[in-house]
């Protein structure tokens, strides 16, 4: 027998911080008869393959995934290798550039390590829509389409702008979706989750899933994190990221530079601090408290140590680190042991390219043994050992 609290206790925990729970009855009921015939729920969480790294805008939505698993669900991770190269319009004012197949092999080599920092592994399917969207024919891709209408898919929120305003939409941006929708009717998902972005998506699931037979799965969306900029949602494509496997002193010291008022929300989805035990704090002793909370959640407590300790040093006695790496620039020096800035950034692999050193130089964020450079033209004095600053959290030690 099921009592009405055990639902309840699932219910709960599950909607804690969620932006968007639909139909909350529905999901009351799946939980009940989960319950009663020990048949775990399966939860989809689908991710987009668009960078190498998952970051802790990623880490909201997998939190709450791993929710699910401690409640005992099943936990369906579906990468979208194949609906990558579609690309999601969603939020965007014109069509997305698809992604080569070797691009997104290359980014998505580590999401299983990456994501397991965070998701029970043995509650967890991981699974690549390529496995079934490559194999449909055209018959069956017109059939799928056949379940949707035009009217229903402008009423989403950025065709409906693009349509006003002129602007193209291809019939492949209409493909995604439903696509998207189709994993769900392949993995059986009880329960869907994502960020509020990806709403209109999840409740095409539902449609689809009900035109092919199915109980229609019950959508979950959490708030989008904000990102280092304090402005707009945490992506790489900004920039704004932090990394869910990014070096400890990284993370750390990355979480110390948020802007104070992103500190509530910080608390509230990542951590199981509630906002108001630390809101009292001086900032910074706030900002100390969820870099070790962070950092000791994907690293492990001596690590986090490890990276307060980096942080301290740093910034606080503004000592360079301990340790950093070394980097040979002997054949890059001239007679009189000088060197061009630009050619010691990427030397260095501080900058990708002599454009982006020349950036850093002209903002101010490049110094040689604690003296700035000013102008990408300088050519610098090096001796062995000098240590070469790039912003505040890249360092390195060259050596003649």
């Amino acid at each position: 027998m099921v009592l009405p609290d055990e639902v309840e206790q699932q219910l709960a925990a599950i909607e804690r911080n969620a932006e968007t729970l639909l139909p909350r009855e529905e999901l009351a009921r799946k939980i009940e008869r989960s319950l009663r015939q020990g048949r775990p729920l399966r939860v989809k969480l689908g991710i987009d393959p668009s960078a190498p790294q998952l970051t802790l805008g990623h880490a909201v939505v997998l939190r709450k995934l791993r929710t699910f698993q401690d409640l005992g669900h099943t936990a369906v991770l579906v990468v979208g290798d194949f609906t990558r190269r579609i690309g999601d319009p969603s939020g965007k004012s014109k069509t997305r550039e698809p992604m080569s197949p070797e691009d997104i092999e290359r980014n998505m080599r580590t999401y299983r390590e990456q994501a397991f920092r965070i998701l029970d592994p043995h509650r967890t399917e991981v699974r690549l829509n390529s496995e079934w969207l490559e194999k449909l024919t055209l018959a069956q891709v017109v059939g799928l389409t056949a379940r949707y209408t035009v009217a229903r898919m402008l009423e989403r929120e950025d065709f409906q702008r693009r349509f006003r305003e002129g602007a193209a939409i291809t019939i492949m941006e209409f493909l995604y979706p439903l696509a998207q929708a189709y994993d769900s009717v392949v993995v059986r998902a009880d329960v869907e989750l994502g960020g509020s972005d990806q709403r209109f998506n999840l409740l095409i699931g539902r449609d689809i899933q009900e035109a092919y037979g199915q109980e229609p799965q019950v959508i979950l969306t959490m708030p989008l994190l904000i990102g280092t900029d304090g402005t707009f949602a945490m992506s790489q494509s900004r920039g704004n990221y932090i990394g869910v496997a990014e070096e400890p002193e990284e993370q750390f010291g990355k979480v110390m530079s948020l802007p104070d008022e992103l500190m509530p929300q910080y608390y509230q989805l990542l951590t199981d601090t509630p906002w108001e035990e630390v809101a009292a704090w001086h900032p910074k002793e706030a900002k100390k408290r969820l870099a070790w909370t962070l950092v000791a959640w994907l690293h492990g407590e001596d690590n986090a140590r490890r990276g307060q300790e980096h942080f301290e040093r740093v910034f606080e006695e503004e000592q360079p680190p301990e340790e950093m790496p070394e980097v040979a620039v002997g054949d890059l020096l001239d007679s009189g042991n000088t060197a061009n800035i630009v050619d010691l950034l990427v030397a260095a692999k501080m900058a990708r390219s002599r454009s982006e050193a020349r950036r850093l130089v002209a903002g101010g964020a490049v110094e040689v043994d604690g003296e700035r450079v000013v102008s990408p033209q300088d050519r610098v004095e090096v001796r062995s050992g000098a240590v070469l600053r790039a912003g505040k959290l890249r360092f390195a030690r060259l050596i003649l």
